[in-house]
C-alpha cells in the first residue's frame, strides 16, 4: 500500500523533510513515526497509518513535500497481511480521503448535494485562499496529486496565476564578479516566514499608528514583585503586563480581535483572546500562542510565557501551539530601537510592536516642571479594510492608560 502525507496544520501547504526514520526492509507498526517534517515553524512527526514492511521510501532529507504526496510504500509482513490500519479516530487526518473514488459510485444529485463541500479534494489552507479570492472550488479541476486542488489552481482561477508568472522576481546580479560569495539553503523556518510574510503583505493593506506610554509606575511595580516570581522559578517581565493590558483592551475594542471573511462580506468576532508572542530563536522567529489571556493573572502569564518561550528555542513546540491566535505581540525592547512597523499575522487584523523604553522629560502640571519618566514607545499595525485610523488611535490611548495605571491593571 502507498502512504501519503496527511494535512499538517492550518494554512500549511508544504514542508521540508528533515528526518527519515525508517529504511527499506524495516517492519513498522501502526502509529510508528516514519518522517520528521519542518513545517509552519515546527518539527512534526508523521506516523504510520498501518503496519507492514517498508518496500520503498519515496522521499529523502531535504525534499520539499506537500500534503497528499506519496512518501512510502508498504508491503505485507512475512507470514501475514499488513497490520490493519489505525481506526479512524486514531489516524492522522488524511488529505481528501477517497476523493478519487467519487466518480466510481455516482449518486443522484439531491443525495450528494449535502456532502458536496466535504468531497472537494482541497486542503483547509486552499479553501481559505479560495474564499479570500472569491473562487468557487466546485468549479475547479485540480492539477495536483490524485486530482487535488493546488494553490496555483486557485490563483489561476482568480486570474492571478498567469499574472504572477508574467511578473517574476527581479533577476539578481552576479555577485561573484565583485568578490567571493557563498550560497546556503534557507531553513524550513525561514521558508515559512517568507511565505507568510509575502502572503500578509500582498493581501492586507496595513497602516501603523505610533504612540507611547509612561510606564514609570509599572516598572516600579514589576521590580517590586520580581523577587516573588523568581522564588517561584520564573522571571516577571514587562511582556506579561503587556499581555494583560492587551487582553483588557481587546475586550473594549473587539474589532481588533476579529477577522475578515471577504467572500461572505462578514466580520468574524471571536469570543476568546489568544495572543501570539514573537520569540527570537536561533532557528528564526517563532510565534507561540498564549491562550485565554483574559482569564489569567500577570504572574501566571509570566510563568507560561517563560515556559513556552523556552520550548520555542528548543524547537519543542507542537504545530497547534502556534495556531489559533487572535492578535500578536512583538516586543523588541530588550534588544533596542525607537520604533518599527510589525507586519499583521494574517488572518489576524492587528499586531502590536514594542520598542525600548527610555527616560524622557515629561511635563508635570502639578509641579509645573519637567520630570524624568520612563517612556515606552509602541506601534500598532492594523488592517485598514476593517479598522479606521481614529479607532486605532483610541485603541492605543486605552492601552497606554492601562499601562500608566498599574494598580488598576493588577486589580483587573
Amino acid at each position: 500500500m502507498e502512504l501519503r502525507l496527511p494535512e499538517l496544520g492550518d494554512n500549511v501547504t508544504q514542508a521540508t523533510v528533515v528526518g527519515v526514520l525508517v529504511k527499506e526492509g524495516d517492519r513498522v507498526e501502526p502509529g510508528q513515526p516514519l518522517l520528521e517534517l519542518e513545517t509552519d515553524k515546527a518539527v512534526v512527526e508523521v506516523p504510520a497509518e498501518a503496519g507492514g514492511v517498508v518496500k520503498r521510501v519515496l522521499v529523502k532529507v531535504g525534499d520539499e513535500v506537500r500534503p497528499g504526496q506519496p512518501f512510502l510504500e508498504l508491503a505485507e509482513a512475512e507470514g501475514g497481511a499488513e497490520t490493519p490500519p489505525l481506526k479512524a479516530e486514531e489516524r492522522p487526518e488524511a488529505p481528501a480521503p477517497k476523493a478519487e473514488e467519487v466518480p466510481q459510485a455516482p449518486r443522484p444529485a439531491p443525495q450528494e448535494a449535502p456532502s458536496e463541500r466535504r468531497l472537494i479534494p482541497a486542503a483547509p489552507s486552499i479553501r481559505r485562499l479560495a474564499r479570500e479570492l472569491g473562487v468557487d472550488l466546485t468549479r475547479l479541476q485540480g492539477t495536483g496529486l490524485a486530482g487535488r486542488i493546488t494553490e496555483e489552481d486557485v490563483r489561476r482561477a482568480a486570474g492571478l496565476g498567469e499574472a504572477a508568472k508574467a511578473a517574476p522576481a527581479p533577476r539578481l546580479p552576479d555577485f561573484g564578479k565583485w568578490g567571493p560569495v557563498r550560497r546556503e539553503p534557507m531553513s524550513g523556518v525561514r521558508k515559512a516566514t517568507v511565505r507568510s510574510m509575502s502572503q500578509a503583505w500582498a493581501q492586507v493593506p496595513m497602516v501603523t499608528h505610533f504612540d507611547e506610554a509612561d510606564i514609570t509606575e509599572l516598572e516600579a511595580l514589576r521590580k517590586r514583585y520580581a523577587k516573588r516570581a523568581e522564588e517561584r522559578g520564573f522571571r516577571l517581565t514587562l511582556t506579561a503586563f503587556l499581555l494583560k493590558a492587551l487582553a483588557l483592551t481587546l475586550k473594549a475594542f473587539p474589532k481588533f480581535n476579529a477577522s475578515l471573511d471577504v467572500e461572505a462580506q462578514e466580520v468574524i468576532y471571536k469570543d476568546y483572546i489568544h495572543i501570539g508572542v514573537a520569540v527570537d530563536t536561533p532557528h528564526g522567529l517563532l510565534v507561540p500562542v498564549i491562550r485565554d489571556v483574559d482569564k489569567k493573572g500577570v504572574l501566571r502569564l509570566a510563568e507560561e510565557l517563560q515556559e513556552v518561550s523556552q520550548r520555542a528555542r528548543e524547537r519543542k513546540l507542537a504545530p497547534e501551539e502556534m495556531q489559533g491566535g487572535t492578535f500578536s505581540l512583538s516586543n523588541l525592547g530588550g534588544i533596542g530601537g525607537t520604533g518599527f512597523t510589525p507586519i499583521v499575522n494574517w488572518p489576524e487584523v492587528a499586531i502590536l510592536g514594542v520598542s525600548r523604553s527610555q527616560m524622557k522629560p515629561l511635563w508635570d502640571p502639578e509641579k509645573e516642571a519637567f520630570v524624568p519618566r520612563l517612556v515606552m514607545p509602541f506601534g500598532l499595525t492594523y488592517d485598514h479594510r476593517l479598522i479606521d485610523g481614529a479607532e486605532a488611535a483610541r485603541f492605543c490611548r486605552h492601552l497606554a492608560g492601562l499601562l500608566e495605571d498599574p494598580l488598576g491593571l493588577a486589580l483587573e
